[in-house]
């Protein structure tokens, strides 16, 4: 399916260590903590697009907790405040118990709620910081979900044709080591929940940390992850949705060009890859390439930033233009590199 896909092989921009935040905000992990931290891109979106239904949050994290919690992080609000963090149902032992009321009725819900207004009158006059606007916000929220079952409904997998589930092979939701599940599941729950108005869906999948056996590891885990990918990106076709939702899959640096002693590949930010598909992308490409020895790019160098203001036009929105006030009340733009890949759009 080459036709539906664009494959970037020369992507720079990270750095040494474990972080997802590159493929988060498009910065380096030092880059995205100055200035009060930056936010992600599903951060942005729900600031300036909003929510699609007010009981669907704009942005969800499905990433579970990980013995690794930098590859756990589903993005992060920064300076935009609690109000735009992502929802992170996984993050709970039994994801979904949260969601639902458990032996509450509806009107001792709506008592609970005018009491929470009442005492937030109180702390209303010392609040200087933002904090309790944030509460309020995902406050409201909780109880929109709690009392419409939208969401709730959009991550039943069981209201799914199974053969659909089959289609993208369910997998584990055990966590592989310290990294995250092979949980297929979740790529048709990001599916199901941006069909419901969610507007940006992170999700982790695997353990791609191949110091030793990269090899035997592969041939184990990337069937898995070509499954996933592939169904959702014929999903997404199937259900006319190919123009509308992006699809970008990629990791915070790439690995090593030559094979360690372990019969591993290590660290290696000078270079990596990423693949993209729909948002209305003009598929079917490859872009860029690196020198003879893999170590550097060499044609069309593409930055994680370049990747992410393609992204953004694709949704309608102009990095060169629109700016967002930061913490300290200045206009900031989403990004600093404002390029977007012109063969994709």
């Amino acid at each position: 399916m080459m036709d539906k896909l664009v494959v970037v092989r020369s992507l720079y921009g990270g750095q040494e260590g474990h972080d997802a935040v590159p493929c988060l905000t498009g910065y380096s992990y030092d880059e995205s903590k100055r200035d009060g931290g930056r936010p992600s891109l599903g951060s942005f979106l729900s600031k300036l697009c909003g929510p699609v239904d007010r009981s669907i949050p704009p942005f969800v994290g499905l990433s579970p907790n990980m013995g690794a919690k930098k590859w756990a992080d589903p993005g992060v609000p920064g300076w935009l405040g609690l109000a735009h963090a992502p929802v992170t149902p996984n993050k709970t032992d039994e994801m979904g118990r949260d969601m639902t009321l458990q032996g509450i009725t509806l009107e001792r819900l709506e008592d609970r709620k005018a009491l929470l207004t009442g005492l937030d009158r109180f702390r209303r006059d010392v609040e200087t910081n933002g904090i309790l606007e944030g509460m309020d916000h995902n406050r409201r929220l909780s109880f929109e979900i709690l009392t419409s079952g939208k969401f709730l409904e959009a991550m039943d997998l069981e209201r799914e044709d199974p053969r659909v589930r089959d289609l993208y092979g369910r997998g584990s939701p055990k966590n592989v080591g310290d990294g995250a599940p092979m949980y297929n599941d979740q790529f048709l729950m990001a599916r199901r929940l941006v069909e419901a108005g969610v507007r940006c869906v992170t999700l982790a999948f695997g353990r791609w940390d191949t110091h030793g056996n990269n090899f035997g590891g592969m041939r184990n885990f990337l069937p898995k992850l070509d499954q996933a990918v592939t169904a959702l990106v014929q999903d997404l076709h199937d259900r006319g949705l190919d123009k509308d939702v992006s699809v970008v899959v990629w990791v915070e640096f790439g690995r090593t060009p030559k094979i360690n002693e372990h019969g591993g590949r290590d660290h290696w930010p000078p270079v990596g890859c990423g693949l993209l598909a729909g948002g209305g992308m003009r598929t079917g490409q490859v872009i860029g390439s690196t020198d003879r020895w893999g170590e550097v790019p060499k044609d069309r160098p593409v930055h994680y930033q370049n990747v992410f203001s393609t992204l953004y036009h694709c949704l309608g929105i102009d990095v060169g233009r629109i700016t967002v006030t930061n913490h300290r009340g200045r206009p900031t733009y989403l990004l600093d590199k404002l390029e977007p890949l012109h063969e994709l759009i």
